[in-house]
């Protein structure tokens, strides 16, 4: 089913609906956006942060421990 048939489906659908129905398929429709543009400000925000050079520097850092520091070993 194309976009433009879903929609128009979906129009006529509606108008047949009540009030009260007509309110609640609109707040969900509303939610939908909204997590859609939540999801796409994560992902900006994820892609920031791993394109940021501000830390960097721990990648050049040196370890400060290694297995021959521990006390006890468990497996």
């Amino acid at each position: 089913m194309t976009r433009e048939t879903l929609i128009k489906k979906t129009i006529d659908n509606l108008t047949k609906l009540p009030d009260q129905k007509l309110k609640e398929v609109s707040d969900f429709a509303e939610f939908l956006l909204n997590r859609i543009e939540n999801q796409l400000m994560t992902e900006g925000i994820q892609k920031l942060v791993s394109d940021s050079k501000a830390f960097k520097f721990l990648e050049d850092e040196e370890d400060l421990y290694s297995v021959d520091d521990l006390k006890e070993r468990y497996k």
